[in-house]
């Protein structure tokens, strides 16, 4: 990891790291937002390499080298900050995300289609969430968890994590409308539990293997 740099969300102090060089100065970042547990890896990993600009990788609040939640709360719109934060510092970028990561970068692509010039949706831990409707209340008073990082209530609080797919389909809608980007979106999973099915179904999603997606948003 060649620098990491320190942002600020609220109290949490977030690491965001640069990974490598671009070999094209012309061509804009790649953020890339690890999956559920997950922290950034020590280099850009090997399936990164066609993307020709600079690569970065954002550590979520609770993962890695950020810190947890202040009072131990999460929800996929506080990560959602943490990206929001992370691309005012590096201004437009390409986002990729794993597992929870994609579905935080559709929701940046919706909420932040200024400055998100397309988002790649990519298997891996917490793809799923907690499903398309509430669960059963939980509380852990008393319980006492293993010490992080990743901090074991993100892990507890994001896998049961409300993705209806009525709501993912609109932050598709938001990044169609404002990105001006014909295709914001493009879906290289596996597997698609009923939010991601909702958004590769929707205009303006492509569905492509991950390099044919990185060299079409390069």
């Amino acid at each position: 990891m060649t620098a990491t740099v320190t942002l600020t969300h609220n109290r949490v102090a977030l690491a965001l790291h640069h990974l490598r060089d671009g070999s094209d100065p012309a061509v804009r970042p790649l953020l890339a937002v690890h999956g559920l547990g997950e922290r950034t890896p020590e280099a850009a990993p090997a399936w990164l390499d066609p993307w020709p600009g600079p690569v970065w990788g954002l550590d979520l609040t609770g993962h890695g080298a950020s810190d947890p939640s202040v009072g131990g709360g999460y929800t996929a719109e506080i990560l959602l900050a943490d990206v929001d934060t992370a691309l005012r510092h590096l201004g437009p970028s390409t986002l990729v995300g794993r597992g929870l990561g994609a579905y935080v970068a559709l929701l940046a692509a919706g909420a932040r289609a200024d400055l998100v010039r397309g988002a790649i949706l990519l298997d891996g831990p917490g793809l799923a969430g907690g499903g398309p409707f509430p669960g059963s209340p939980m509380m852990l008073a008393g319980v006492r968890l293993p010490p992080g990082p990743p901090d074991p209530y993100a892990l507890v609080e994001l896998t049961r994590d409300v993705r209806p797919p009525d709501y993912a389909a609109s932050f598709v809608h938001q990044a169609v409308h404002l990105s001006g980007l014909d295709t914001p979106l493009t879906v290289s999973t596996v597997v698609r539990p009923p939010w991601l099915a909702a958004v590769a179904g929707a205009p303006g999603v492509a569905e492509a293997p991950l390099a044919e997606a990185l060299a079409a948003y390069a």
